[in-house]
């Protein structure tokens, strides 16, 4: 299988699919946690904000589509940074 290491799915997982889809059979559990999160707005995803100021990211569905691996990667620098400034 060409790329497999780019997409994974738990059909085992009590929480799957973690977000409401109409497509489970494409439904990639890569990347569990999202490692967009700390990007705040300039993720990408379809995410809102809580009354607390909680990012929710309850209606993306961007890191579980087949091509959301690459697209996590195209970040990867920015998500890089932001460690390397937290360290």
């Amino acid at each position: 299988m060409d790329n497999c290491f780019k997409f994974y799915k738990n059909t085992d997982c009590e929480y799957f699919p973690c977000h409401a889809t109409d497509d489970e059979e494409n439904f990639n559990c890569m990347f569990c946690y999202c490692p967009l999160y700390p990007l705040g707005s300039k993720c990408g995803g379809d995410f809102g904000y809580l009354d607390d100021g909680t990012k929710d990211c309850s209606n993306c569905l961007l890191p579980h589509r087949p091509e959301g691996f690459d697209y996590i990667m195209s970040k990867w620098d920015m998500i890089n940074n932001i460690a390397k400034n937290n360290r």
